[in-house]
């Protein structure tokens, strides 16, 4: 999104409640184990029904401001995520929000970053994939996803999204590095320096804002 001066949709990234991999303390990214396994725990339906109202509320706050034409729930297809959107579906059918569809729309590029040689094992090992990344954005040690890789990903996912709707709000539910990775992409940052953003905790909505292009002025 380096290049892009403006967007026509309001984003917002929805980290996924509470899963069943978070209690056990495991990294769950390969999509053929963790679109059918690893869902909420019954902390995280609460938090993902909480993050309901939070959707909810912010859409009727800035309905007040400008008038959207809808909503869209966007969300990962691993099954944590899933449930997370379709909780936050739920709540917006309720409160009778437009939602895009009356359903969630499923993106392959919102799953979580390929963590390789790591999947499976203990989220301590998070923090070793992180101290590289701050070295080297491009790095796919122990067959890891790069930074480089996720980032090219969600711009791609961001700019189809501009292609195919206007004045929408957009809710990206999904996963911790990836929901990283895209707002530093927002924030036209270098992808070594995603930790450097404040992190985002399970079932937490956060508005990702495009930053602006520095105009050059002529000397």
């Amino acid at each position: 999104l380096e290049h892009v001066p403006s967007l026509q949709n309001d984003y917002y990234a929805l980290r996924h409640g509470q899963s069943l991999a978070n209690v056990a303390g495991v990294i769950a990214s390969d999509p053929n184990v963790a679109c059918f396994k690893y869902g909420l725990s019954e902390e995280g339906q609460r938090q993902a029904s909480l993050a309901g109202q939070d959707v909810v509320t912010t859409f009727q706050q800035q309905q007040q401001q400008q008038q959207y034409q809808g909503l869209l729930i966007l969300s990962s297809d691993l099954l944590r995520a899933k449930e997370t959107a379709q909780a936050v579906a739920d709540a917006a059918t309720k409160a009778n929000l437009p939602l895009y569809n009356q359903t969630v729309i499923l993106q392959e590029w919102l799953r979580e970053r390929g963590f390789g040689a790591w999947d499976g094992g203990s989220d301590e090992n998070y923090r070793k994939v992180w101290a590289v990344d701050a070295l080297d954005a491009q790095h796919t040690e122990n067959g890891v996803e790069s930074v480089a890789c996720v980032m090219r990903r969600c711009a791609q996912g961001v700019r189809a999204v501009e292609h195919d709707f206007s004045n929408y709000m957009v809710v990206c539910t999904a996963h911790g590095d990836v929901l990283q990775i895209l707002q530093t992409a927002f924030e036209k940052m270098d992808g070594r320096a995603h930790r450097s953003l404040p992190h985002l905790e399970t079932a937490t909505l956060r508005r990702l804002v495009l930053k602006k292009n520095e105009t050059k002025t002529k000397s």
